[in-house]
């Protein structure tokens, strides 16, 4: 071959090196910045899945659900909630964990049925790659982060309620029938303990039993109660929540038992309707709104893979001894006499919804006509 056939050869050959690698650089280029593209959305798309535990608390549908949901598309409009409710079921609510895992959820938030039993429903989903955010009460397991309110606070909040409904009736003879909520929900036990520490030494709790959270089972046991203690003799009703101060409420009255001390918690509207009438004198408002927008934001920023260092600032210790970062938030005692300055000015509820006809003329007399 002679010098100018080998440097026209050479010069092809340089010449088609230089496009195939070309052409594998812009393939690779393209390949880096797909995967840039696609790490960088995120979670801009992530499916974010919601549980929430019973339908017959009202709060969790009608408020808790909204709340978050409508936080969630503020935050992220790409983002979408895939929400299931247990109704009062733990093996129902394993299920929906597993429906979550299969739908391919970035996080899922959940209000644990059984905080206990939830636990290897929670392991299966961090072993696909799952956050968890415990959502109002804290479930056992690898949990990322936990909202919720200071649960002793509220038990305090409703000890105190129930002394200061006593007056000079409360003694260390005065005979209280305490009711407390389901065993199987961390937060109950939260509860007892801060009521304990605000009733002890000043009451006599002289008859104590678990309802279940259920109006029904509450009826039930304060019905045992007043036939184990006599009507005459029970000076006031420690109930954990609106619901079963609802069932105890009816059981009170069927028993001829009025004016005496009965507290709630969840701020409902039947309860904050019973405050009016004078047939329960407390319930503790922990504001859903703040709560289930806590809980959405920690959700996208965790299905983003963001810190949430700043939103997390304390540590809860759950069941399991898995220490979890958490946002606690801050409860309120309501009584006849703030009505007006925390479920009516936070736009819970309108004049209008809780002074029906039946109400009227309670609401009138304190107020809030």
């Amino acid at each position: 071959m002679n010098t100018r056939m080998r440097r026209a050869a050479v010069a092809v050959i340089a010449t088609t090196m230089a496009v195939s690698l070309a052409a594998c650089g812009k393939a690779g280029d393209n390949k880096k910045s797909d995967s840039s593209s696609s790490s960088s959305s995120g979670g801009t798309n992530a499916k974010i899945g919601l549980l929430l535990p019973d339908s017959v608390t009202t709060r969790y549908e009608k408020f808790d659900k909204p709340y978050f949901e409508a936080k969630v598309k503020e935050l992220c409009s790409g983002c979408t909630v895939e929400y299931n409710n247990a109704n009062a079921s733990a093996a129902t609510q394993a299920q929906q964990v597993s429906s979550m895992i299969t739908k391919g959820v970035k996080v899922i938030v959940i209000s644990a049925q059984d905080s206990a039993a939830i636990k290897s429903s929670i392991q299966q989903a961090v072993d696909k790659g799952i956050k968890v955010v415990a959502y109002d009460r804290l479930a056992q397991g690898p949990v990322s982060a936990y909202v919720s309110f200071d649960n002793v606070q509220v038990g305090k909040l409703q000890g105190e309620a129930l002394l200061t409904a006593l007056g000079s009736k409360a003694t260390t003879k005065s005979k209280i029938v305490m009711i407390n909520g389901d065993d199987a929900d961390p937060n109950a036990a939260q509860f007892k303990k801060g009521a304990h520490e605000a009733l002890d030494g000043k009451v006599d709790i002289a008859y104590e039993q678990s309802g279940l959270w259920k109006d029904t089972v509450a009826n039930q046991k304060v019905t045992a109660a007043i036939t184990q203690l006599g009507a005459k003799n029970i000076a006031g009703v420690y109930s954990a929540n609106d619901g079963m101060a609802g069932g105890i409420a009816t059981a009170l009255k069927g028993a001829g038992i009025s004016n005496i001390p009965l507290t709630g918690q969840d701020a409902e509207l039947a309860g904050i309707q019973r405050i009016v009438a004078g047939t329960q004198s407390s319930t503790v408002y922990k504001a859903f709104k703040p709560e289930a927008e806590a809980a959405a934001t920690l959700a996208v920023d965790l299905a983003q893979n963001k810190s949430i260092t700043g939103l997390a600032t304390t540590t809860q210790t759950s069941g399991s001894g898995d220490k979890v970062p958490s946002q606690l938030l801050t409860p309120v005692s309501v009584t006849k006499a703030n009505i007006k300055d925390t479920v009516i000015k936070d736009g819970l509820y309108t004049v209008a919804q809780i002074c029906t006809a039946d109400y009227a003329k309670a609401c009138k007399a304190a107020g809030l006509s």
